[in-house]
């Protein structure tokens, strides 16, 4: 299916993240857990319309904010998680990417809801898939775990930037409105993923 046309020196992939560059999220994690909890009737009203607010925001204002930069890889987080999505840049790039998740942005009720173990299937499968690729920290604990593994729908772009296109793109980004975090780095080494 073709849904857009593109200029072939516009087009960017997942497989050109390098060492070096800052790692960039432009949504909030959670919106799987907090649909699953709202299907078993335990999401706050409140957390639903947030998350729905989220799933109708485009990713077209933070393609726009990408293209007056150079950028190495980037793809839109969905069905596989943050995680998952984050392997296939890895590996198709050669990088282990290093994940602060202290940094990550969740949306409001996602940890409350972890808590309680309302993680979709999804969630279990994305780890069994690609647990092997991912270290965590030891203080991070199975729903922490989880959530970063959790898929998304409508999910934010992950980005993986030069350093030096990082104030430009979060200035650009900003001036369109939106806020995007600064979550990690891509360094050298084997292709994987240490969240911290």
């Amino acid at each position: 299916a073709v849904l857009g046309w593109v200029h072939p020196e516009r087009v960017t992939t997942k497989a050109d993240a390098r060492p070096g560059d800052v790692l960039l999220l432009t949504k909030p994690l959670g919106v799987g857990i907090i649909v699953t909890a709202f299907k078993a009737g335990e999401a706050h009203e409140e957390h639903m319309r947030a998350a729905t607010d989220w799933m109708k925001r485009l990713n077209r204002d933070a393609a726009r904010a990408l293209a007056g930069g150079r950028v190495h890889a980037v793809t839109d987080i969905t069905g596989f998680g943050l995680l998952g999505h984050a392997w296939e840049v890895a590996s198709k790039s050669g990088v282990c990417l290093r994940i602060r998740y202290a940094d990550l942005p969740f949306h409001p009720g996602a940890m409350e809801y972890a808590d309680s173990m309302l993680f979709p299937g999804g969630a279990n499968n994305n780890m069994n898939a690609y647990e092997a690729h991912v270290h965590f920290a030891a203080q991070l604990e199975i729903e922490a775990q989880l959530l970063a593994f959790c898929p998304e729908t409508s999910g934010g772009l992950f980005i993986s930037l030069p350093p030096d296109e990082v104030e430009g793109f979060l200035a650009r980004y900003r001036a369109l409105g939106h806020q995007a975090w600064v979550i990690g780095e891509a360094a050298a080494g084997t292709p994987s993923i240490e969240v911290l």
